[in-house]
């Protein structure tokens, strides 16, 4: 057997290497860099984009583009996340953490070139490990059933734990209506339509890119915009010294690159577990084992950028393995790339591991090569990434605005995204300027849905005997440790039980307060609106809401006795709990000014993003695009026209050729193409 897979491997790659196959792979690279760098768009479109052209090619030339493009997306996702604090994908939120910080004190060039080599190294380590053990892996995938998955997926949730940081009882809280949200649409069981108040839009729930944009993107550039300055100002640049610094320490914690990569493998191949979820994963992973990590992480520590883009490229090597040998795609994009099996008259299964052995390792091939090049070409242009921190808020911000909006659009196609991203743009930025974790909402958003698909599936094949599977005894055993645990701990640091009970004193309550106050209202609201569902239906969100709402009046109970500490501007928040641990999302660095100066730009802000969409809605996104950025170059910045002009040619261009053209867009409706429907013919977005 050995000896046939040396054999298989070696012929794949000789085939892999003919000049034809190497130009499709370097194109999708290509490819997949430019929608890793489009915050929100990923590699889904492209792939999608692209299944139609490998109806004439051979299989090795149709995976090559296909996996060029698949494997990179990822390698080019942490480019925005670094400069902008903008997650290119769902799967690089985690690189926001430590990736801005180290832009903002001018190490823009470390952290891109750390991103780029644990990206590749994650990827490659991906790839052989998937090369090494497919074979061997098919029994052990075999015997996975729901239950298994759905101790896999309370694995995940029970992560909650370590991103909450310093505030376990918000995360808890933040997580719980993460899980609920998950579950807005038509219930799988009884078709009974959750909170969805009547909208369409919501039938089918809430797309995950519309939201992820909205809690990390926004917050970020409104802050930017809240400070009136440049990501990295007053900082001078060495790229080069930067680029070499990033990948030495990538080597220098080459054991933390191992450890994160083979997380990223193990959960990609678990159908459902997608990279929203595996870079925190092995975020929180890096928090619980490097040393100096609860002082370091989340202000700027290479090992935080390290662990999160590992894991995030090594988990296609890990997809590929149940796609190949069942059928059953690890992940959206290998859903895809089933249609090019389809295609090509290829099925999944045995004989992917015995007849087509040599394709199958090709695809290793495509994935570990990919890597190479997309960090090499990553490479050649970091210097001049790195320079983008310098720049002017009013330079960077409609720009990326305008390509924000476009990837939330992605998520259904309908203006039901870009209400969401607005709406979750305010959740986000009210969360981060009040040190509430966003990662909890993320995590319980995306695997939500799941827990409770395969607890029903569980339940409905194997009644509750599922609970008695080693597998699943031992996954729920390291989930409730895993969640108990920072609430055991912040006893600890408060002295015991006892004292902690006996430590309260007068009531204060303070402004900040009234986000614990929101977030009762708006769970109980939940709650109360689910007594009236069918009992199938209601059963999960009557847990979880119930579970969340008791942690969220404990939690303003804490606040509202603990004798009060320092006072704090807006931007900082206060800290309730005292432990002394990891605040696991971004801080704000707008304490240097008033609150209400804070709350007016603020309110600038996403009066701009209101605008922009009223526009939208009357002549249509590309006719919007060069109006939004002569006005607010103009009006916030006073910039030149010499500047404005170009930006706003330059991008609406851009924006046509590529989303228009080359994807095929279906615009948003307007009124003017309501109201005179032949301009549609004439302006494509109308």
């Amino acid at each position: 057997m050995g000896f046939e897979m040396l054999d298989a491997a070696g012929h794949a790659l000789v085939m892999l290497l003919d000049p034809y196959r190497l130009l499709m792979l370097s194109c999708g690279v290509v490819m997949g860099l430019v929608l890793g760098i489009l915050p929100g768009i990923g590699g889904l479109s492209g792939t999608a984009l692209l299944l139609p052209f490998t109806f004439t090619m051979d299989p090795y030339s149709a995976f090559a583009l296909l996996l060029g493009l698949a494997s990179t997306t990822s390698t080019g996702d942490p480019i925005p996340a670094i400069m902008f604090g903008v997650p290119g994908g769902a799967g690089s939120a985690a690189t926001v953490l430590d990736g801005l910080p180290m832009a903002r004190r001018g190490e823009a060039g470390r952290a891109l070139s750390a991103a780029y080599m644990s990206s590749m190294m994650g990827g490659v380590f991906g790839a052989f490990l998937m090369a090494v053990t497919l074979p061997l892996l098919r029994p052990i995938m075999l015997f996975l059933g729901s239950p298994e998955l759905l101790a896999f997926s309370a694995l995940g949730i029970s992560m909650v734990a370590v991103l909450s940081g310093n505030t376990p009882l918000r995360g808890l809280v933040a997580a719980g209506l993460g899980i609920l949200i998950a579950m807005i649409g038509t219930d799988p069981q009884t078709g009974t339509l959750r909170w969805t108040f009547d909208f369409l839009y919501l039938w089918d729930g809430l797309p995950l890119v519309p939201v992820v944009l909205g809690l990390f993107a926004l917050p970020e550039l409104c802050d930017l915009a809240v400070a009136r300055s440049s990501i990295a100002s007053d900082m001078r640049y060495n790229a080069t010294a930067g680029m070499w610094q990033g990948a030495k320490d990538c080597f220098t914690n080459w054991w933390l690159v191992l450890r994160c990569s083979w997380i990223g493998a193990a959960f990609g191949a678990v159908p459902g577990i997608g990279g929203a979820v595996i870079d925190w994963l092995a975020y929180g992973h890096a928090v619980r084992t490097e040393k100096g990590a609860a002082q370091s992480f989340g202000k700027g520590d290479v090992r935080g950028v390290i662990a999160a883009e590992s894991a995030n490229n090594a988990r296609e090597g890990g997809a590929l393995v149940p796609t190949v040998a069942f059928g059953v795609p690890g992940s959206a994009g290998m859903a895809i790339l089933l249609g090019a099996f389809l295609i090509h008259g290829l099925v999944p299964g045995p004989d992917m591991l015995s007849k087509h052995l040599d394709i199958t390792y090709a695809m290793v091939w495509s994935i570990a090569l990919a890597n190479i090049l997309g960090a090499g070409l990553c490479y050649l242009f970091s210097g001049q990434f790195a320079r983008l921190a310098t720049l002017r808020y009013t330079l960077i911000l409609p720009c990326v605005l305008g390509i924000i909006y476009i990837g939330a659009f992605e998520g259904s196609r309908s203006w039901g995204d870009l209400f969401s991203l607005l709406a979750f743009g305010v959740l986000g930025w009210t969360m981060k300027q009040m040190r509430w974790p966003r990662p909890p909402l993320i995590l319980g958003l995306v695997l939500g849905d799941t827990v409770e698909r395969y607890l029903f599936i569980s339940v409905e094949r194997y009644g509750y005997d599922w609970l008695a599977r080693p597998i699943v005894v031992a996954l729920l055993a390291l989930a409730v440790y895993g969640l108990l645990r920072p609430l055991i701990d912040d006893v600890k640091q408060h002295g015991g039980f006892t004292r902690l009970v006996t430590g309260f004193g007068r009531p204060h309550f303070r402004a900040h307060n009234l986000f614990h106050v929101f977030m009762i209202v708006v769970v109980g609201g939940m709650v109360v609106a689910a007594l009236a569902w069918p009992t199938n239906a209601k059963i999960v969100p009557l847990i979880v809401g119930s579970i969340a709402l008791a942690c969220a009046t404990l939690g303003l109970l804490n606040e509202m006795f603990r004798p009060p500490e320092a006072a704090h501007g807006l931007a900082d928040g206060t800290k309730a709990e005292i432990q002394q641990t990891i605040h696991m999302d971004l801080e704000s660095d707008t304490g240097h000014l008033d609150t209400w100066v804070i709350l007016r730009r603020a309110g600038i802000f996403f009066g701009w993003l209101i605008a922009f969409m009223a526009s939208m809605a009357v002549i249509g996104l590309i006719p919007t695009v060069p109006i939004f950025v002569v006005g607010y170059m103009r009006l916030e910045g006073r910039e030149p026209w010499r500047l404005v002009i170009p930006q706003a040619v330059g991008l609406t261009v851009f924006i046509y050729v590529v989303f228009d053209r080359l994807l095929n867009i279906p615009w948003p409706q307007t009124l003017l193409g309501m109201w005179f429907p032949a301009l549609r013919a004439i302006i494509p977005s109308v």
